[in-house]
Parts: structure tokens; sequence; C-alpha cells
């Protein structure tokens, strides 16, 4: 029994940091913004900086950190679509609306993933309820997007913002099915050095073709970057990774539930960003279709004895 508790503690633990790490990521990034730094530059330098952590780390840990054939294979597909791919699309986003916006769109990767995963994962079918949350989810981002509302003084454009966002969600959620339906076949920490590796080389790749190296970068800009890099990057992937070892794929994505939360309180405190009508509806709308949904299988796993956490 105590055990279970420990594992059942540890599983909420890794919950909070996740979705505080990822939360504040936003916010942090357009500090960086405001620094002189460009999109395509945060997601190169803040990739190689992930990966040079979890390579420390497996040097320190060593056991259990072994980079194979399967994990090399996994780690390039998740290159593309859990780094590469999520990371540019929310950057850009994040020229043209706030931590907020970019945050409460986000919090429809639980949907998508749970139609992901009923697609992909056998195990894990879609219920009729997900469908119906997932409607309520995108009428949210429609009202987002239609309002005029990005929740920034100068420059906002809530079209592009939502649209970037959206295809963010939809790479994420593969993503995040992909590595479930490889779970147990790979190291998630050799993966994390894998996916960011390679990840960093594809986007400096396009940063040196679209940008080029910055400039006459501050100290806080470093910060912001050194912050995401390892804070906002590799420790709630690695933990994530950890994390969907443990539970469903479908109940791992409650960290989506928490990210706009975080990400429009601290966009307001850190950034001044405003809580626009357009925001404030779109977002309502948006949560309540994730929980709505959350709420009707959750219901339906306890009537069917099950939890979805390890029992």
């Amino acid at each position: 029994m105590d055990s279970e508790a420990g594992l059942q503690r540890r599983i909420w633990s890794v919950v909070a940091l996740t979705s505080l790490g990822w939360g504040t990521a936003g916010v942090m990034i357009r500090v960086a913004f405001e620094e002189g730094l460009e999109p395509f530059q945060v997601v190169a330098f803040t990739s190689a900086i992930a990966a040079v952590g979890v390579l420390v780390w497996m040097a320190v840990v060593r056991r259990g950190t072994k980079i194979d054939a399967v994990t090399w294979r996994v780690g390039a597909v998740m290159s593309v679509i859990s780094v590469t791919v999520p990371f540019v699309t929310r950057n850009v986003a994040l020229q043209y609306a706030s931590a907020g916006f970019i945050g409460l769109a986000a919090a429809l990767i639980p949907l998508a993933t749970a139609i992901a995963a009923h697609l992909f994962l056998p195990d894990e079918p879609l219920q009729s309820a997900t469908i119906v949350g997932f409607v309520v989810g995108l009428a949210g981002v429609a009202v987002l997007v239609l309002s005029g509302d990005a929740g920034i003084a100068e420059g906002g454009r809530p079209g592009i913002a939502g649209g970037l966002s959206l295809i963010g969600v939809v790479s994420v959620a593969l993503g995040a099915v992909y590595a479930k339906k490889h779970a147990g076949r790979y190291s998630p920490i050799g993966l994390s050095a894998v996916q960011f590796m390679l990840g960093s080389v594809i986007t400096a790749v396009l940063m040196f073709i679209v940008e080029g190296a910055p400039s006459n970068t501050t100290g806080v800009g470093w910060a912001s970057l050194a912050y995401v890099g390892i804070l906002s990057t590799f420790m709630p992937v690695a933990l994530y990774y950890w994390l969907i070892r443990h539970v469903t794929v479908t109940y791992s994505a409650i960290i989506g539930y928490i990210i706009p939360l975080v990400a429009v309180v601290v966009g307001v405190l850190v950034l001044d960003e405003k809580l626009q009508p357009g925001i404030i509806v779109g977002g309502s709308l948006i949560l309540a279709g994730v929980v709505i949904t959350d709420r009707i299988r959750l219901r339906s796993l306890q009537e069917g004895g099950v939890t979805g956490l390890p029992s």
C-alpha cells in the first residue's frame, strides 16, 4: 500500500512540475523576444541547451540511459513531430498573441491526444464525450480567432496565432501517441537526448536560413533561453516520458488542463498581458470542453473499476 501511495504521489508531483515548466514557457519566450531574439533562434538554442542537459544527466545517472537503434529511430521521428513542428509553430504564434492565448489553445492537446490514441492505440478507444468536448473546444478556438483579441497591446493577429497553435496541438498529440506506442522499448532519457540533439540540428539549419545567428543578445535574453531550455524543455519532457510509462496516454494528457491556467496567470503577472473578452469566453469554452470530457471519462472509468493510474 505504501509503495502504491508513493507512486501516486510521484505521479502527481511529475504532473505539477511538467505543467509548471510547460506553462511558463510562453512567457519566458516572449521575454526572449523582448531581448531581441527571434523564434527560430529560440527553438535552436533551447533545444541545444536541453540536449546538453540530457547528456549531462545521462553521464551522471548512467543506468538505464542507453541509446540503441530503437531509441535513435523513435527519437528521429520525435525530433520532428515533438520538437521542430510544435516548438516552431508555438514560437512564431507567440509573436502574434499572448502566452495566455497560446496556452489556452494548447488546452486542446488532451482531446486531440484522445482522438489520436483512438486511431492508433487499440487499447484506448474513443468515447462519444470526447467528440462533444472537442467540438466545444474548437468552438472556443473559433471565438479566440474571430474575436480579434490576442492578449497583447500591439501586433496581435489571433487568426495566425490560432492556426499555428492548432498545428502544434495536432503534432504534440501524434507525438504522445507515437511515444506511448513504443513505450518500454526505449530509454526515456535516451529518447529525450536523441530528439533534442536532432531537433536542435534541424532548427539550427532553419535558423541560419530564415533569421541568421543572434547578435547583441542581453544577459536577460540568455537567461530566458536557459530557463526555457532546462526548466521548460528538458525537465518536463523527460518527466513526461516517465509519466506515460506509468499511466495511460489519455490520463497523462491532464497536464494540458493545467498549462493554460499557468500561462494565463503568469503572463498577466509578469508581462502585463490582457485578459480580453474574446480570450475569456474562448478560453472558457475550451476548458469547458476539456473538463466535461474528462468528468465523463473518469466516471466511466470508475464505474468500470479503472482509474487510469497504476493499482
